[in-house]
Formats: C-alpha cells, sequence, structure tokens
C-alpha cells in the first residue's frame, strides 16, 4: 500500500483520468475526496471503490467557483481529519482556435476552470500544508503546456501557466517540506473531446494542430496517468519537485 494512511483530493473524478487517479490512490490505501460536478457519477465511484483498502467520499463542486474550491480543502480536512495530497485534474479543452478567432467568453471560461480554479485550490491548500509541516500537490497539466501547438490558443496558454503555477510553487514552498509536480499527458481516452468547445470545433485550426498527430504513437489510458499520479504522491518521489512529466508514449521525444 503505497499511500496508506494518506488523504487526497481529486478534481475532475467523475470520469476520465480524475476517475483512475482517484481509483489508483483508494487502491493504495488512500482516502479521497472526489470532487466534480455530476454528484451522480461521483456517488457510482463511490459504489465502485467500496471495497478497496481506501474510502471515496463525493463532494460535488465547479472549482471555477472560488469558495467551492476553496471549500474541498476543508471538506476534506473535516471529513479525513487532514489533508496530504490535492490532485488538480479538472479542466476544459478550447475549440482549436489560433489567437485571431479566439472569443473572449471561451478564453475566460477556460482559464477559470484550468487556471483559476487550480491556483485557488493550490493557494488554500499551501496555507493548511503550511501550518501541518508539507503537503503534495499534483497538477495535470498537458503536453500542450509545454509544446505549442497541440491545442488552441486559450486551451495552451492555460496549460503553460499551470506548469509555470506548478515549477513556481516547488521552488518557493521547498523549504516548507511541500512538494508540486505537475502531469502532462498527451491523447489521453478521455470525455474532454465531447466538451462544450469541442463540440463547435475550430475546423482550421484542428487541421493545423492535426499535423503533429501523425507523431503519436498511440492514445493512452486513464489508468496510466493514475499510477505515475501514485508514483509522485508516495515516497518514492520524495526529492521529484518542480517537475513537469510529459507521459505521452514518447509523442514529444521527436518533437
Amino acid at each position: 500500500m503505497k499511500l496508506k494512511g494518506k488523504t487526497a483530493i481529486v478534481t475532475g473524478a467523475s470520469s476520465g483520468m480524475g476517475r483512475d487517479i482517484a481509483f489508483y490512490f483508494a487502491k493504495e490505501g488512500a482516502n479521497v475526496l472526489a470532487v466534480a460536478r455530476r454528484a451522480e457519477r461521483l456517488k457510482d465511484l463511490e459504489e465502485q471503490t467500496k471495497d478497496l483498502e481506501g474510502k471515496v467520499v463525493a463532494f460535488s463542486a465547479d472549482v471555477s467557483d472560488k469558495s467551492k474550491a476553496e471549500a474541498m480543502i476543508d471538506e476534506a480536512v473535516k471529513v479525513f481529519g487532514k489533508l496530504d495530497i490535492l490532485v488538480n485534474n479538472a479542466g476544459i479543452m478550447d475549440d482549436m482556435s489560433g489567437i485571431g478567432d479566439v472569443v473572449d467568453e471561451m478564453y475566460d471560461k477556460v482559464f477559470d476552470v484550468n487556471v483559476k480554479g487550480t491556483m485557488y485550490a493550490m493557494r488554500k491548500a499551501v496555507k493548511y500544508f503550511e501550518g501541518i509541516g508539507g503537503g503534495n500537490i499534483i497538477n495535470i497539466a498537458s503536453i500542450g503546456g509545454i509544446k505549442g501547438g497541440i491545442a488552441g490558443a486559450a486551451y495552451t496558454a492555460s496549460k503553460h501557466a499551470v506548469v509555470g503555477l506548478t515549477k513556481n510553487t516547488a521552488y518557493m514552498y521547498a523549504p516548507k517540506n511541500i512538494r508540486c509536480n505537475a502531469i502532462c499527458p498527451g491523447a489521453i481516452e478521455t470525455e474532454i473531446a465531447s466538451s462544450e468547445y469541442m463540440k463547435k470545433i475550430n475546423m482550421e485550426g484542428a487541421q493545423r494542430t492535426g499535423v503533429g498527430l501523425a507523431l503519436n504513437p498511440r492514445t493512452g489510458k486513464g489508468s496510466e496517468i493514475a499510477t505515475v499520479a501514485v508514483f509522485l504522491a508516495g515516497e518514492d518521489a520524495s526529492f521529484v519537485n518542480g517537475q513537469c512529466l510529459a507521459v505521452d508514449g514518447g509523442w514529444t521525444a521527436y518533437m
């Protein structure tokens, strides 16, 4: 049990990578506050994990709402008595538009979820971690946060911001025993392609970004991200801090 006795928050836990991370954390002994907007799907996750070593408790929240993002930190401490690990996984995609076609409403929404939601949770968690002598933050960024042509301008900028938050936090709080790393997934089987803005995709942007798809060896599974999250959450990664790990099957190795 790599995470036995630990308590974690996992956002975006109703599907995809977040659901798998919550499941694998519980499998490794962690108690998990599973956070997402869709409460009914979180209840399914509770049922699915009821026989695992760790306990999963659902908490419905939109992380782009500052009060809800902060409340989930308090809820984890209230339910489990403490918090050790924060996983910021919740995120949305843009419509693949280049900057000339970016619409303000979409840009704001992408940043509200991908960046502000992550920042709100990190800020609250760091204050708590300072008080208890340490903690661990894992942000789910993207290879779009380390490369420029994977997605549209809004999503790319948002994930670069997450990478920046990760590195800055790792450096600033390392003396306080707070680690912060990011996982940068490549193409993973999730529901992000069915998100709001992907339903009205900018075809010119999609064709341009799609050039690099020929280099992608394969599509990954959420479980292949979850196992990396388990590593970063555990003691085996105690000296890993401020890193943004591309987990992409080798897609960016050429680039």
